[in-house]
């Protein structure tokens, strides 16, 4: 089917107070995709994400999950997402298999169908079934989190912040058992401060910024929108400052006595004429590296507008 998997129209929320977290965002997620949702903390992704999981009432707009309005099918568009939110909310006192049995019986899965120990051993916690879940580490907690969200096999999963606090090889896990369920066709929703992760996962990404959304595109597309390239360059001699005949960068950044990092926007300047710069201002070049923009840079660009300022001011 070509509608998307998630489909957002005109959608507001206003609190109490006037506090304006959406301001009529169209957004649409397409069916079989890893899908970034970022924006800075207070933008409104969080808000987005309660109201489709049903806990926060939007004030106008529309939102369908796999066809369903959120409205018209609540029932349906609920059973067509699972949500991993930020926070480790679950009761301490009951094991992770009855956990996921409590979960599964809330969507109405019958017995027979139920997959508890075949998502406990796929997050590997199939050997702490049986024990509380408050005696679990604050990774095995977000595994359980992840298996509780799966138990009624939504095809849309949503993930909040999920590798938050998480040592490198659970986020590792993580990230490989979400391209499995990818693979097999499960779209993927993820909020995360972590850029590099939503750079090398997604294929898609969204930018909400002050309820608004300020960027939607493929993300190899989205990395070409900043003009940004960064020079790293070692000099022949130490530096007290930045010489005034570097001012034309975009930015510059003095990292030790005899290392420059300089921005420039390369739709208007190249790496020659730094480099000749340099030369003009009597510095040896002992070696050159550069890069082009990331996903920050594109985010903090977006987010933040032009707050990169010459350190040699």
């Amino acid at each position: 089917m070509s509608e998307p998997a998630i489909s957002l129209r005109g959608l507001s929320k206003a609190y109490a107070g006037g506090k304006q977290a959406l301001k009529g965002i169209d957004l649409d997620i397409p069916r079989g995709s890893i899908f970034g949702l970022l924006g800075p903390n207070g933008a409104g992704k969080s808000t987005t994400i309660n109201i489709l999981a049903g806990l926060v009432n939007k004030s106008a707009g529309s939102a369908r999950i796999w066809g369903f309005d959120i409205d018209e099918h609540p029932r349906n568009a609920k059973a067509s997402i699972g949500i991993v939110p930020q926070e480790l909310v679950f009761d301490a006192f009951f094991t992770p298999f009855e956990t996921l049995e409590l979960q599964a019986g809330l969507f109405g899965v019958p017995k027979a169908r139920r997959r508890t120990m075949e998502l406990l051993r796929a997050v590997r916690l199939d050997d702490k079934a049986h024990v509380y879940s408050r005696t679990l580490s604050g990774g095995m907690k977000r595994r359980l989190l992840v298996a509780k969200a799966l138990v009624h096999n939504p095809p849309v999963l949503v993930l909040d912040e999920p590798t938050a606090g998480v040592d490198i090889e659970l986020r590792q896990l993580l990230w490989d058992y979400v391209r499995d369920l990818h693979s097999m066709g499960t779209t993927i929703v993820l909020t995360t401060h972590y850029l590099e992760e939503a750079e090398s996962l997604c294929d898609r990404i969204a930018i909400i910024n002050h309820g608004e959304v300020v960027a939607n595109d493929l993300t190899s597309i989205l990395l070409g929108t900043t003009g940004d390239k960064v020079l790293e360059v070692v000099v022949d001699r130490d530096l007290a400052a930045i010489p005034p005949a570097l001012s034309g960068c975009k930015a510059i950044e003095l990292q030790g006595p005899r290392t420059l990092v300089i921005t420039y926007d390369k739709r208007h300047n190249n790496a020659g004429a730094v480099l000749a710069m340099m030369a003009a201002a009597g510095l040896g070049v002992i070696e050159v590296s550069t890069r082009e923009a990331d996903l920050e840079d594109v985010f903090l660009e977006l987010t933040s507008g032009p707050k990169i300022q010459n350190a040699a001011a």
